[in-house]
């Protein structure tokens, strides 16, 4: 009972954010025109860019074979897993939003704690596309320098916080859609 009170809320609010949108476009109230034109560009950017990321993400996770997950990103991947990680992480685009299910498929097939929490890390710091316009606004010295000092930091934190959940008995859910 309390997930539809919690779906008819959610649902509510949205609608009445239309609402709002659609108001504001026929009054012309110019923040919630503003809000309008920025709602439909990230929507069209958003319905543009998930359906092949999630695509790839689906082929992945049938292509790429368990046993080579867990050799090298689990137990016996040893420091060379995290630079897997990083290997894996530049080249995404769409931002954190894509690496969540990625993550989840590497955690499905044996892949580490905290090589996960790493490639969360490195996919907030080390895109490839997100460096390239990184530096073209705020040059490539300051790029590199950020690259190099958050790598290790990266790397660190994500030991650390997986060894902590580890210890404490914490795991991700195996599979979150069938619950």
């Amino acid at each position: 009972m309390d997930k539809i009170k919690q779906i008819s809320v959610k649902t509510v609010m949205f609608i009445l954010f239309l609402i709002f949108l659609v108001a504001s476009t026929l009054i012309d109230f110019n923040p919630g025109v503003i809000i309008s034109k920025n709602f439909t560009s990230f929507s069209m950017e958003m319905i543009k860019v998930l359906p092949p990321i999630f695509i790839l993400i689906g082929l992945f996770d049938v292509w790429v074979k368990r046993e080579t997950i867990e050799k090298h990103l689990g137990e016996g991947g040893g420091l060379k897993s995290y630079l897997w990680v990083f290997i894996l992480a530049a080249p995404m685009a769409g931002g954190l939003l894509p690496s969540f299910p990625i993550a989840h498929s590497l955690y499905k097939k044996g892949a580490r704690l905290t090589v996960i929490l790493v490639f969360l890390g490195a996919v907030g710091i080390g895109r490839v596309p997100m460096i390239l316009f990184e530096s073209t606004f705020l040059g490539v010295k300051f790029s590199m320098i950020r690259i190099i000092a958050s790598i290790p930091l990266v790397i660190v934190s994500g030991i650390f916080l997986g060894r902590k959940l580890e210890k404490e008995g914490y795991t991700l859910p195996k599979d979150v859609i069938n619950k």
